[in-house]
Formats: structure tokens, C-alpha cells, sequence
């Protein structure tokens, strides 16, 4: 796992092409919850989600170790693609992505307008993850996972960022997708030798990763069916499990409609959208809010990419309900 001159080194490449994001300690969340409240605005990078890290530290390091690179393919649910689409576009690379039939239209616009090329295969993430590692094969283009050490290096620079700015918190809620977030988060905390307690937050209706972790050994689950479809993952990825089971306090899980007030929260509160896995956090810290009560809680406002017919739903008070 990364040291902190391969943290500083990750810094450098991401401030070339973004600066830090915010972290907002907010007054109407606090007088909500009763705590301290410090949002980590990552809705606010050039993709709107905090992926765009690692693709640039990932593709750096790319570069220049493997000449020529043909091109580069992955799967995702939509912010890991946008991320190594702006990537690619930076080093300029060919870059195809393939997402699950279905997938969010906006987030598909967003990588097409990166210039991906993007291929629509599977029912989940897990089947689109199928078809690309074969496609890479066919085409000899580099296959980008969704988890990878310079992936997690990448993203663990809004860590550096938020406890930089607040090294006194008490405790961070995460969500977890894959679980890059989160792994970078701990081992930021680790690396700086904070306390904080750091919590994984997944949906209910997509809770391998809290099913895993209870169990103490990888758990999938045999399908999701969440509209944060961040966090939409039926099989957790070894190396971020071990991670997370060994540094997070514990995983919560949170319902659909406790997923979908919170993003209403955060547009009440602080005038931000938040897309499902975005809220998440925010969602867990409101089911724990008589265990935090007077503590310095941050929150990991993930991404802000939601369809503008979900969040038009939501903003009116209803659930999006996937199947």
C-alpha cells in the first residue's frame, strides 16, 4: 500500500489537472443532527465524483512504464469511466468503456462527451466487468480494474485534503462501491496517525460488502438492485475487503428511502445534489445520529452525477425503485 511520498507524489499529478475540493463544515446539518457535520465535496471535480483522482495517478504511471499503450478498457457503473476518460484524454489514449445495459443516461453522455467510446453489455456491473476483461484480450488494450493500489493512491488525495483541514475528526462515514474511497481513507488516517473511527456505508439493497464484513471473509450476493448505482456491487474485491475489515470501525447499511432523504437533505441544507452513493454517508450518519451527538463527524459527499429524472423524483419526495 502507498507510503506518504507516494501520497504527495499523487498530490502533484491531480493538482495538475484540478485543485483540492472543499470541505464545508455546515450549520444547518449541524443543528439537524446535533454534530458537527464536515462534508467532503467531492461533486465538485471536473467529472463531478471523486474517481477523476485515480484515473490520473493510474494512467501516469501507465505512461511511463508501459510504451506503447494501444489503449485502455474497463467497465463501470459511470464515475470510474468518466475518470479514465478524462484521463485518456489528458495522455491521449484510446479509451472504451463498457457499462451495464440500462446505466445512467447522463453519466453515459458524460463519457461519450470525454471521448470514450462506450459499449453497453450485462445486466450489473459485474457482467459489463466480464465482457471488457474479454474485450481487452481481443483488441490488446490495456484492462483497468476498478480497484488497483495507484487507483486507491489517486483518490486517497481527498483524504489528504480533508484531514489536512480537520484532523480532529471523531469519525468519517464512507460509502463503498468498490472500495477505493474507502481503502484510502484508512490508510490516509493510518499514515498521518489520526484516530478517527471511519465507517463504510453500503445500500440495503446492495450489502455484500456488509455481509463480508460481519462474516470476515468475501460474501457476494446474487443481485442489487439500488438506484445508488455507485455502490451497486454483487462480488467485493479481495484486496479492498481486507482492507476495510481490518481498518473501518464497522459497515452500516442504510434503506433506499433513508438513501434518497438524504440526498433531499443535502439540497435543503447545503444547496448540493448528490447522486445515490453520494448520500450515502450523509444517510448513515443520520440513522446514527443519537450515537454522534456532540462528536465531529465528516461526511464523503462521493459524486453528484444522478439523472435529472431521479433527482426530480426525489426532490418531490419519492424513492427511485430499481428491480
Amino acid at each position: 500500500m502507498f507510503t506518504l511520498d507516494d501520497l504527495n507524489s499523487a498530490l502533484t499529478i491531480v493538482r495538475s489537472v484540478m485543485p483540492p475540493t472543499p470541505q464545508y463544515a455546515w450549520p444547518l446539518l449541524a443543528k439537524r443532527f446535533g454534530c458537527t457535520v464536515v462534508v467532503k465535496h467531492e461533486n465538485h471535480t471536473p467529472i463531478g465524483a471523486f474517481k477523476v483522482r485515480g484515473g490520473l495517478v493510474y494512467l501516469d504511471r501507465l505512461r511511463r512504464e508501459r510504451q506503447p499503450v494501444r489503449g485502455i478498457i474497463s467497465a463501470t457503473r459511470g464515475n470510474h469511466g468518466q475518470s479514465l476518460a478524462l484521463a485518456a484524454s489528458h495522455f491521449d489514449l484510446p479509451v472504451t468503456i463498457v457499462v451495464p445495459q440500462g446505466n445512467s443516461v447522463e453519466k453515459n453522455a458524460a463519457m461519450r462527451a470525454f471521448g470514450a467510446e462506450l459499449i453497453e453489455h450485462g445486466r450489473d456491473f459485474d457482467d459489463a466487468k466480464q465482457h471488457a476483461s474479454e474485450l481487452a484480450k481481443e483488441r490488446g488494450y490495456e484492462f483497468i480494474p476498478s480497484f488497483h493500489a495507484d487507483l486507491v493512491t489517486g483518490v486517497a488525495t481527498y483524504a489528504h485534503e480533508l484531514f489536512g483541514a480537520f484532523s480532529d475528526l471523531d469519525v468519517v462515514y464512507a460509502p463503498i462501491g468498490l472500495g477505493s474511497g474507502i481503502c484510502g481513507l484508512i490508510r490516509t488516517r493510518d499514515l498521518l496517525g489520526l484516530k478517527t473511527e471511519i465507517i463504510g456505508v453500503v445500500p440495503q439493497e446492495a450489502n455484500a460488502y456488509r455481509l463480508s464484513f460481519d462474516a470476515g471473509r468475501v460474501v457476494p450476493v446474487n443481485q442489487v438492485a439500488t438506484f445508488a448505482d455507485g455502490a451497486a456491487v454483487r462480488v467485493p474485491d479481495e484486496t479492498a475487503f481486507a482492507l476495510i475489515k481490518a481498518g473501518a470501525a464497522r459497515i452500516v447499511e442504510v434503506a433506499e428511502d433513508d438513501i434518497a432523504q438524504a440526498v433531499r437533505i443535502y439540497h435543503e441544507d447545503t444547496h448540493n445534489l448528490a447522486e445515490g452513493a453520494g448520500a450515502l454517508a450523509l444517510a448513515a450518519l443520520a440513522k446514527e445520529q443519537a450515537q454522534i451527538k456532540g462528536r465531529k463527524a465528516g461526511v464523503i459527499l462521493s459524486g453528484g452525477n444522478i439523472d435529472r429524472s431521479w433527482a426530480a423524483d426525489i426532490l418531490a419526495g419519492k424513492t427511485p425503485r430499481q428491480s
